[in-house]
């Protein structure tokens, strides 16, 4: 078994248009119908205001496949400690034998993730992007703008964020690293009626986003509600859809931003169609200028097994990380 190290595993899955197409393509084998996948293991820690996720899926074909343990303390930052941490266990499709063991430290499942939104803007989003908006600042926030730029190079961002210095942070981040205008604000509406694509990423218990603050044209992507008790859209942003779309339909009426909808009767279930079916061509994206665009990411184990795969398969090819023999 070879052991990957955080540092050697952010060196050889940097976030790119690589790890986005090998999301897409576990989007696709999702669509297809090729995927395994079994609910989602989570356990919480209210005492700690801490979670934990345990996650896995196999693709059909493929030879190998992710178990992903991930957590999210959120207090942690109050620590000095980052709020997300977890490894990923990589084994034999054909034997079961473990082939990797990779201590990532959280780091996959932040680039997966940031992944999985430029996939959702690259069918979903109107093809010129000039405004985001940002709505959460902490690091799945900053990839998110990050995995953005890859597929649609905007050029302002607006930040907004429950703690104001955070906001002007994350925007200052922003204008020095990415050469983008950006500016932090404290009216989340203005924000919203103002950017082409809003992202929100934040462990929100109540409604962010309200629909009477859309646009025609807009796309949402939303990835902070990965459990029952999380939301960050009203339920009017729904009916304001013209595509309303998931990852992966079973667990977002369960975990997602979507059930809220649902059961507020916002939402009919059988309008909410999956990501995968969309990349695999089976539903369509967007496909008028005008129309309002919502897609609801609660996080699936394909795209823990795309991503570890793309890390062992680098680590084979430059011959790092230490081998464990029996």
């Amino acid at each position: 078994m070879r052991v990957l190290a955080e540092s050697d595993i952010r060196r050889l899955v940097p976030l790119s248009l690589d790890v986005v197409a090998a999301v897409a393509d576990g989007f696709r084998a999702l669509g297809e119908g090729s995927v395994a996948t079994p609910p989602i293991l989570r356990l919480d820690l209210p005492e700690s205001r801490g979670e934990i996720d345990v996650k896995t899926a196999h693709a059909r074909g493929w030879d190998s496949f992710a178990v992903k343990m991930s957590t999210g303390f959120f207090d942690n930052p109050a620590r000095g400690l980052p709020s997300g941490d977890g490894l990923m266990v990589l084994f034999s499709a054909a034997t079961g034998t473990p082939v990797a063991l990779l201590l990532d430290g959280g780091y996959l499942t932040t680039v997966r993730t940031a992944a999985a939104g430029a996939v959702a803007a690259q069918w979903l989003a109107p093809p010129r992007v000039d405004t985001v908006g940002l709505v959460g600042s902490g690091v799945q926030a900053w990839f998110q703008l990050c995995a953005l730029l890859l597929v649609r190079p905007y050029r302002r961002v607006l930040v907004w964020s429950p703690t104001s210095d955070h906001a002007r942070q994350l925007a200052e981040r922003a204008t020095r690293d990415l050469h983008r205008e950006a500016e932090p604000t404290p009216d989340l509406e203005r924000l919203v009626r103002t950017s082409d694509v809003v992202v929100t990423a934040t462990p929100s218990r109540a409604p962010l986003v309200e629909g009477k603050w859309l646009h025609a044209g807009q796309h949402i992507t939303a990835m902070g509600a990965d459990a029952p008790d999380k939301q960050e859209l009203a339920g009017d942003v729904w009916r304001r859809a013209d595509v309303a779309v998931c990852d992966v339909r079973a667990q977002a009426l369960t975990l997602g931003d979507s059930r809220h909808a649902v059961e507020a009767g916002s939402l009919d279930p059988g309008r909410l169609w999956e990501l995968g079916a969309v990349v695999a061509g089976r539903r369509p994206g967007r496909t008028a200028s005008d129309q309002v665009t919502v897609c609801d990411l609660t996080g699936t184990g394909i795209q823990d097994t795309a991503v570890a795969r793309l890390a062992y398969q680098r680590a084979l090819a430059e011959e790092v990380g230490q081998e464990l023999r029996p």
